[in-house]
């Protein structure tokens, strides 16, 4: 009973915190609002589209990339912020090198054995005596929320490795497939 509770609570989190942003935008646009022109509702939501679209304009240009680089730089060595920042990244998937959550995309036969499902590998298991083969810890997300899912141990030989970012596998997920995985075997 608690872990279905928490799941749904973990599901509903994303939209109950957008639900939460518009409306506080809506109400701080509605109460800085001049009052000698007319106001109509819904002008904090076209703000808030704005800005996002700015936002997304300035980081896709180099001198916008390379302010990111520099902000995304100054977020990592807050001594608080920083460790929440860099955990977020790396959820998300996009945390890079040894220290990331999720190191590869792979595809994993599903349960029935009729098709493949994404898997995200989080470690490599050597065995012991050296003569066993290599296993990977991977971790297969949900659809559309990739916080919920099952983790499973495989052998290395048993998936197919997939030259994708993590994040584009991600993305994929979110998206409920609209959005491909670019799937380019190694």
């Amino acid at each position: 009973m608690s872990r279905c509770f928490l799941a749904g609570v973990v599901a509903l989190l994303p939209i109950g915190a957008l639900v939460l942003t518009v409306a506080y935008l809506e109400n701080t646009v509605a109460a800085v609002w001049p009052k000698q022109v007319p106001y109509y509702p819904g002008l904090g939501i076209l703000a808030a589209g704005g800005g996002i679209y700015v936002v997304g304009l300035t980081v896709s240009t180099f001198i916008g990339r390379w302010l990111w680089r520099l902000v995304d730089s100054v977020l990592d060595r807050l001594p608080a912020l920083g460790t929440f920042y860099q955990t977020l990244k790396q959820i998300l998937g996009y945390g890079e090198g040894r220290d990331a959550v999720f190191h590869a995309v792979v595809l994993v036969e599903d349960r029935q054995g009729g098709g493949q499902e994404i898997g995200l590998v989080t470690n490599r298991l050597a065995s012991p005596d050296g003569l066993s083969p290599e296993k990977l810890v991977v971790f297969i997300p949900g659809a559309p929320n990739p916080t919920s899912g099952r983790l499973v141990v495989l052998d290395a030989g048993s998936v197919c490795a997939v030259n994708a970012p993590v994040s584009e596998a991600l993305k994929t997920l979110v998206s409920v497939g609209k959005t491909m995985v670019p799937v380019r075997m190694p």
